[in-house]
């Protein structure tokens, strides 16, 4: 066998043969024998005398082996090295925290990782101790400039891959060592540039640090000096620290804006450095974010007639002067320009109508410019500060310029071009009002329409105008006989699909394209449906046209974009059915011929099945029990979908499936029930699939047990103690919330499953006049519901789905057999709820009312 550092070499070998052998070999020796792989790759990555290139590749392969994005693969990653003798561990990591000091810099810069990733293991289980001890000596004791990097190198990678609570003991020592290499004593711009960027990723678990004066203000000390280096990627580095200082830490800001970062930020914005101009913007929009939230919070308080807990400075107001746009935008400098109309939209929310007066004059001076830079600058000022000031202050501006924003759409230059379609778009998104039909949109659509000939990215803008229009103008829910862009829809229609065929998807213009075609057919009009009908054969020939060049395809690129290519053709077809509907019948079987044929030549991983799984989940809907002609065919790929747990976004999509199925066919679909419900029970237990999918499966019960009816007695048993068991979990540990906010979404999602479980398997018995079966899980329930109402993490769609869960109790059980539960709290609270919260949605106190109606809880609970 060859030797390790051989195996390496072969990894990196032009010959496709070699490689997939060493890697192949590689992972037989993991596997193996784990505890001599790991020490064969340090010792290639610890020795002086190997090739750069393999001392690398046996540092990243000796990461790789000890991290995963992966839960499940990554605790067991962590009880393989945990699991190894405690003087093997110790070799490894002191050759490789000896490695960073090596005079190879790719070396040591991969020992870093290693650093990082053995530490994320080791420190969370309290081992390792003296590590920060030691990195610490390394920064301040030596004169060693390619450790000091190093080693600030391995301080900022724990720092990223670390709960912050871990680290927050060691905060002091990761401070000292950080602070120290950052100062501007510091002779090696390197090395300060290493310590800056450790610096930014402890900045979340140095709050005590922060919180104390002395210690604040010579890290801001240290920081707005480092903005002022000699060396540029010192300066990007420390407006990078700054902008995440400002986020973390905006309250303690204030005497600091007025020393020091004000007038800092403003002259960054002004570098000649695009890297430092970016940052600097990116300071004042973090700014506006930060009191564009505190705003919120403040007008929740005043509803409440609570104060604010926390009070915003106003830095933006303040700054508006000063860091409003002067001039033009150099065309290398396109990206800064982008970033500044950001900005300054944030701003315009932020200060509302404070921003017209100082932009105003900007544009009127410049919109008519002979350099097309000042004519791009002012059309992007003007597109942003539409969000945020008053609609009366701004209507008459908007008018005024909108017959000269359609004429730029002709303007030579493709970049305002960009950037008036981009207006246009926000101007039909935030003030249609402004836009009179008979008056604006013939030369509106005829200018946008011009447009999708263009470039591919004034193409994306055009299209995201139009669909700005069509949300505008058209309704998604019962179609309008007809709607302002009826006259308009066959001619936008066509200019699309010609836009469609280009070959290139450059700047996504191809995408967007079909994005719009799908908007606009959503919020069409009645008369607009024979042209949706033409459409449907439109888009199944091309579709069809993909499958039959399916075995043409060559190499990865081409076949993502022939995926992507096909996604969007199913993503068009869903939105036809869905418009359509009952009318969509006659076609239906020319539909599914086409999705069938589709899924029969779709790769596993494809996005392509989640796309045609959505078309057919709009069919079930379109032709209901006509739905069981078309099951046996697709059956198979349904279970194939449900059964693939690695792409656990299709799977999602195929539970959901099996409740479109279900409701379309009611009873018909008994004789598939046995088949969807071992499936999905079996995907509960699944430790490979995704947690996020299992909400849905909860859901799915409550769908099926609709559908059969009393011939769920059955499941019934099962299915309850699955509930059961998912009610016990908590986004608690008993003493304090968790700081893993997916987990508390987690059990959100949960709660709102198995409460629509409960709601269609209460239902579905009722129906079936077998609610009696119920009697002995009639404590589940309510157990249920007074813990899920007693915890402070509800949603809307918990509130209403409760309330509509005690209706249909009340409704199954009218002879009061259950008059002691609704003595719960929790009835009583939830109801009062429903009925006097005014900020909750109309169709959660529809189903309020609805339950006070059933004279039982009318009686008993309100």
């Amino acid at each position: 066998m060859l030797s390790i550092g051989e195996l390496l070499a072969n990894t990196l070998s032009g010959d496709q043969q070699t490689r997939e052998d060493a890697s192949r070999q590689l992972e037989q020796a993991q596997q193996t024998n784990y505890p001599a792989y790991v020490v064969m790759l340090c010792q290639e990555l610890s020795n002086e005398q190997t090739e750069t290139f393999i001392r690398n590749s046996a540092g990243l392969a000796l990461k790789n082996s000890l991290v995963s994005s992966e839960a499940s693969r990554r605790n067991e990653i962590t009880q393989r090295w945990l699991n190894m003798d405690e003087p093997t561990r110790q070799q490894i990591k002191q050759a490789v925290l000896a490695t960073l000091g090596s005079s190879d810099q790719r070396a040591a810069a991969t020992a870093a990782q290693v650093v990082s990733a053995i530490a994320a293991i080791e420190l969370p289980t309290g081992q390792w101790t003296d590590l920060m001890k030691t990195l610490l000596e390394n920064v301040t004791t030596t004169d060693n400039s390619q450790l000091k990097i190093a080693t600030l190198t391995a301080i900022g990678f724990v720092c990223e891959s670390i709960d912050s609570d871990i680290l927050a003991a060691q905060s002091g020592a990761i401070l000292t060592a950080v602070v120290s290499g950052a100062r501007k004593e510091e002779p090696n711009q390197e090395v300060r540039k290493a310590a800056i960027d450790a610096l930014y990723n402890s900045l979340e678990f140095i709050r005590e640090n922060f919180d104390r004066e002395g210690e604040r203000n010579y890290i801001m000390q240290v920081v707005c000096e480092a903005t002022q280096s000699a060396d540029v990627n010192v300066q990007v580095a420390a407006f990078e620290c700054l902008v995440r200082i400002m986020q973390i830490y905006y309250d303690k800001m204030r005497f600091y804006m007025e020393k020091a970062l004000f007038g800092l930020t403003v002259l960054g914005m002004k570098h000649e450095d695009e890297r430092v101009a970016l940052q600097a913007v990116e300071f004042w929009s973090t700014v506006c974010d930060e009191e564009l939230e505190l705003m919120g919070e403040a007008a929740e308080a005043q509803e409440t007639g609570e104060q604010p807990e926390r009070l915003s400075h106003n830095f933006a107001k303040a700054a508006l002067p000063e860091i409003l746009p002067e001039e033009e935008a150099d065309e290398d400098d396109w990206n800064v320009s982008m970033a500044a109309g950001t900005c300054l939209a944030l701003l315009a929310q932020c200060v509302e109508d404070a921003v017209v007066a100082p932009v105003i004059p900007f544009v009127e001076n410049h919109i008519r410019n002979n350099d097309w830079r000042f004519r791009e600058a002012a059309v992007m000022a003007f597109g942003s500060i539409l969000e945020g000031p008053e609609h009366k202050l701004l209507a008459n501006l908007v008018n005024q310029a909108l017959p000269v924003l359609i004429d730029m759409m002709r303007d030579p230059s493709p970049q305002v071009k960009d950037t008036t379609a981009w207006t246009l778009g926000r101007v039909s998104e935030l003030l249609i009002e402004c836009i009179k039909p008979d008056v604006h949109l013939h030369p509106l659509i005829t200018a946008l329409v011009y447009g999708l000939k263009d470039s591919p990215r004034i193409v994306s803008n055009c299209c995201w105008a139009l669909m700005s229009l069509s949300d505008q103008f058209g309704s998604k829910e019962t179609p309008q006989p007809t709607y302002h862009l009826s006259t308009y829809f066959e001619g936008i229609i066509t200019a699309l699909l010609e836009t469609t065929e280009r070959s290139s998807n450059e700047s996504n213009s191809r995408t967007s394209a079909y994005e719009c075609i799908s908007i606009l057919v959503q919020g069409a009009a009645l008369d607009c449906f024979p042209t949706i009908q033409k459409l449907t054969f439109t888009i199944l020939d091309r579709l069809d046209a993909t499958i039959s060049a399916q075995n043409q395809i060559v190499g990865s690129d081409e076949r993502l974009a022939h995926s992507e290519l096909q996604s969007n053709l199913c993503s068009v077809l869903t939105s036809i059915i869905r418009k359509l509907r009952t009318e969509v019948v006659p076609f239906a079987d020319r539909i599914m011929t086409t999705l069938l044929s589709l899924f029969q030549t779709a790769t596993k991983h494809s996005t392509t099945l989640e796309d045609g799984f959505l078309a057919v989940g709009a069919i079930t809907t379109a032709v209901e029990g006509d739905f069981l002609r078309y099951l046996e065919a697709f059956a198979p790929f349904l279970y194939g979908a449900l059964s693939n747990h690695e792409e656990y976004q299709l799977c999602s999509i195929a539970v959901g499936l099996i409740g479109d199925i279900c409701r379309a066919l009611q009873e018909q679909s008994l004789p598939y029930c046995d088949t969807f419900m071992n499936v999905l029970l079996q995907n509960l237990q699944s430790p490979v699939l995704n947690r996020n999918v299992k909400p849905a499966i909860l859901s799915c019960f409550g769908d099926i047990a609709l559908a059969i009816s009393g011939r769920f007695e059955v499941y019934l048993e099962i299915v309850m103690l699955v509930l059961a068991q998912a009610s016990n979990m908590r986004a608690t540990d008993g003493v304090n919330l968790m700081t893993n906010y997916d987990m508390i979404d987690y059990v959100i999602a949960l709660r709102e499953g198995i409460l629509e479980a409960y709601v269609g398997i209460v239902q579905g018995l009722k129906t079936g006049e077998k609610a009696d079966l119920l009697m002995r899980y009639i404590d589940q329930i309510f157990n249920f519901m007074n813990m899920t109402w007693n915890d402070q993490e509800k949603t809307e769609i918990i509130i209403r789905s409760m309330i509509g869960l005690i209706g249909d109790l009340a409704e199954a059980f009218p002879n009061g057999q259950i008059k002691q539960w609704f003595q719960y709290d929790c009835v009583t609270q939830v109801l009062r709820e429903g009925r006097s919260n005014r900020n909750l949605p109309a169709g959660t106190r529809e189903v309020t009312r609805w339950a006070k109606e059933v004279g039982f809880v009318e009686a008993t609970a309100v």
